[in-house]
């Protein structure tokens, strides 16, 4: 086998183990609207328990990226490919502990969020889960144009988080026996706010690996 193919072949691994970590994070934040929405304190110590899977699979990825760059010494494309991947898990792997976060939240509240008003706090988490999902396609289907949308939409996500914590604000209040839950809320939000700007941050990661461009300045 020829070393280009040889090296193809590698390229392809690290791709599915890109996509492997994507369905990972994925299923984590999935989890954790899940056990937000139900109050699913079970679900939401799976969701946790999974995270140390994430972790694995980054330091994984790590491994054959820097495998990659030392043997192959890869050029041009190639090359953005490598370091996009790089960096990209290093968001990914922050969502899957932020997702972590939030279900550590729904575990030790002790008033469960679904039965109090909850606005538009829904709204955002579904909002944050498409980008991320968004993201993920951009890099499998090494399409920039979704990857744009990605970063379009978090102008309506932290409008959403703006709105969530004034409906916070309001309700502290009106309810302030509900001060305590309105502060774990608000805690959440902010944590899905973050998800959305890692989902960002991976979308321009990979439109850079396909243009060489990166948040408009060209890096080769």
């Amino acid at each position: 086998m020829s070393p280009r193919l040889r090296f193809d072949e590698q390229l392809e691994i690290l791709n599915k183990e890109v996509l492997k970590m994507g369905a990972l994070i994925e299923r984590a934040l999935k989890g954790a609207t899940f056990a937000l929405l139900n109050n699913d304190k079970r679900k939401a110590r799976h969701t946790i328990a999974s995270d140390e899977q994430i972790n694995r699979i980054e330091r994984d990825i790590e491994s054959l990226c820097l495998k990659l760059l030392l043997q192959q010494q890869p050029v041009a494309r190639d090359l953005r490919t490598i370091s996009a991947a790089l960096k990209l898990i290093t968001d990914m792997e922050r969502i899957g502990d932020q997702a972590a976060d939030i279900c550590v939240i729904v575990e030790k509240s002790k008033v469960p969020l679904a039965n109090t008003e909850v606005g538009h706090l829904f709204e955002l988490a579904e909002a944050t889960t498409t980008m991320v999902n968004n993201a993920i396609i951009a890099f499998v289907r090494r399409d920039d144009s979704v990857a744009r949308l990605v970063m379009k939409e978090d102008v309506r996500v932290d409008e959403l988080f703006l709105t969530v914590r004034n409906e916070l604000i309001a309700l502290i209040r009106q309810r302030e026996d509900l001060s305590e839950m309105a502060v774990d809320r608000l805690m959440i939000a902010k944590y899905f706010e973050r998800i959305g700007d890692h989902a960002v941050n991976i979308a321009e990661w990979v439109e850079y690996s396909m243009t060489g461009y990166y948040k408009g300045t060209f890096l080769g």
